[in-house]
């Protein structure tokens, strides 16, 4: 169903049994404790160092589609990462030295999956391919190699870090419907002739 809200239309579903039914039927929640404050608008406010490739593309999708879809990103030169964020009250990420970073062998994807408590088998699946992808441990997965390769194209592609952002959350989106819905199918061609036969 499409409902108006002045000149946006967005799409609008009930859901019987409220929050309730989807908290008991073990769907994602957001863990809220950790979240940075908001803008005047609204919106989280992220910074980050230019020139992204894996995890500084991964963690804005996550946030993005599970945290905040109108979050804001800036991409500048390492040095002023720290300026910019004071100035802006940008929350840094994949940082060393800050909250919103590597832990041990998990790269920044993995953190802010577990302080925003976004445990489920599909983003758990994601996460062992960004980690891959990220710290050079192709051998994890194989499809580490695939997004590491994807994700170097794309930063050919593109000189502006925000246009190769845009770009590149689809890939992001359908490695994630590959970990939630079809990971147990395989692709073959031509068919096998001992099938045909």
């Amino acid at each position: 169903m499409r409902r108006g809200c002045g000149t946006r239309a967005f799409s609008a579903e009930t859901l019987e049994g409220g929050f309730e039914a989807w908290r008991d039927g073990g769907h994602l929640l957001v863990t809220t404790q950790a979240m940075p404050p908001a803008d005047s608008q609204g919106r989280t406010l992220w910074v980050t160092r230019a020139r992204p490739k894996i995890d500084r593309i991964a963690c804005p999708w996550l946030i993005r589609r599970f945290i905040d879809r109108d979050a804001v990103f800036l991409f500048v030169d390492a040095s002023e990462v720290t300026a910019v964020a004071d100035r802006f009250g940008a929350t840094p990420f994949d940082i060393e030295g800050t909250f919103w970073s590597h832990r041990g062998d998990r790269c920044t994807f993995d953190t802010m999956l577990a302080e925003f408590g976004l445990a489920s088998p599909a983003l758990d699946r994601l996460a062992t391919i960004v980690r891959g992808a990220d710290t050079a441990a192709l051998d994890l997965v194989p499809q580490a190699a695939g997004l590491l390769a994807a994700s170097l194209g794309f930063s050919r592609m593109y000189r502006d870090d925000l246009e190769q952002l845009a770009a590149s959350l689809p890939l992001y989106d359908a490695f994630y419907r590959w970990c939630r819905d079809a990971v147990g199918e395989t692709h073959t061609w031509p068919a096998d002739a001992r099938a045909r036969a």
